[in-house]
């Protein structure tokens, strides 16, 4: 066995070992929940809030969960396009705080990552877990630094940088902001059900310049292009008759930018929706309502690997307009089981006008399917 492959083997074997250890971890906090369920108290999600730059781009370690996540579409020197996707995830499962040990789990970390590239059809992607400490994996409070072992995200003045090293691809990328955050919702307050309680703080960066480099496999590619950040926290984010959560971002050739995301109950009816149009890239941001939106999805594909069946393109109403989302590629499938327990579709999408014209790119996510 080359050096090379032994390093491979011993990564392979940390990351199972960690993977294990974390599941367990996670089987406790779930047996702990239900003994010490009212142990912990998590702040509310209430209008009103000012979101205030850069300090809440950092970890709020109150709240329940929140997540930082950064998607786009990037170009390599020879014009092939790949979309890229790094999140990650904090989430303090509120058992045994008062345990002065340090192996308490206070904060949990997840992070994953992936590369839509259509010249292999298939998802490229992995995945982190970890408990927040020791200096190993961390979410900074006050700035964007969220961190698990050699994967990161993080601010540095102006730019924004992502590194990911994976087996199979790494992701070196920095972002520079050219439009001013877009707060979703109501002023940064997004609901996510009929019952405002649940809701989030939640704000976008669209449009971020993108420049650095991807390597799949042992082929590496300068690349360029553009990308979108997410950032939200809660305490309380989907109330119990929600099951299925369709989202995008998009990034509009015009500079322009959208997002929309509907919730859906046990029947698949909508339950919940919202969204924001940014008209041009100085312009305002025009908020819409549960009844100004309409997901109808065009075409499915069924997963070979789990069998789930995802609708893959769809049509969008927002008030006026209406937008369709066609994919890169159809198998953009992320099984995140070792860590988060889901499995979702994540994928880069073609944006269309209602005449048929490619008006814009981004991304689109489908969570909560199961196998027919």
């Amino acid at each position: 066995m080359s050096v090379t492959a032994r390093m491979d083997h011993t990564a392979a074997r940390r990351t199972l070992l960690r993977a294990r250890a974390l599941c367990a971890c996670i089987l406790f906090i779930v047996w702990a929940s239900l003994v010490h369920a009212s142990e912990a108290e998590y702040p509310d999600v209430i209008p009103g809030y000012a979101i205030s730059f850069p300090e809440d781009e950092g970890s709020h370690p109150a709240f329940r969960t929140e997540w930082w996540y950064v998607t786009g579409w990037l170009t390599d020197r020879e014009g092939i396009e790949r979309g890229f996707q790094v999140t990650f995830f904090r989430n303090r499962p509120g058992v045994d705080e008062r345990n002065p040990s340090r192996f308490a789990p206070r904060q949990l970390l997840f992070a994953h990552a992936a590369i839509s590239d259509p010249m292999r059809g298939r998802l490229l992607r992995a995945e982190r877990s970890a408990r927040a400490g020791f200096g190993l994996a961390e979410a900074a409070e006050g700035r964007l630094d969220v961190r698990i072992d050699e994967w990161s995200l993080r601010q540095e003045g102006e730019i924004y940088r992502t590194s990911i090293a994976a087996a199979d691809f790494s992701i070196e990328l920095e972002f520079r902001a050219v439009q001013p955050p877009i707060l979703q919702g109501d002023n940064g307050f997004s609901q996510k059900s009929p019952d405002p309680s649940y809701a989030s703080y939640y704000y976008s960066l669209p449009q971020l310049e993108t420049t650095g480099e991807v390597r799949i496999e042992n082929a590496r590619y300068r690349v360029r292009g553009a990308a979108w950040f997410d950032h939200e926290w809660s305490s309380r984010l989907l109330d119990d008759a929600a099951m299925q959560w369709d989202w995008m971002g998009i990034n509009l050739d015009d500079g322009g930018a959208v997002a929309a995301g509907q919730i859906k109950d046990k029947s698949g009816r909508e339950h919940w929706a919202a969204g924001t149009w940014r008209v041009s890239p100085t312009g305002p941001v025009r908020a819409f309502g549960p009844d100004e939106i309409e997901w109808a999805p065009l075409r499915h594909w069924r997963s070979p690997r789990t069998d789930i069946v995802y609708p893959v393109e769809w049509r969008i109403a927002i008030g006026d307009r209406t937008l369709r989302l066609q994919p890169l590629m159809d198998d953009q499938e992320n099984d995140a089981r070792g860590s988060t327990g889901s499995i979702y579709w994540e994928g880069a999408v073609r944006v269309l006008d209602e005449r048929g014209a490619r008006i814009g790119k981004g991304y689109l996510e489908l969570t909560g399917y199961e196998a027919e």
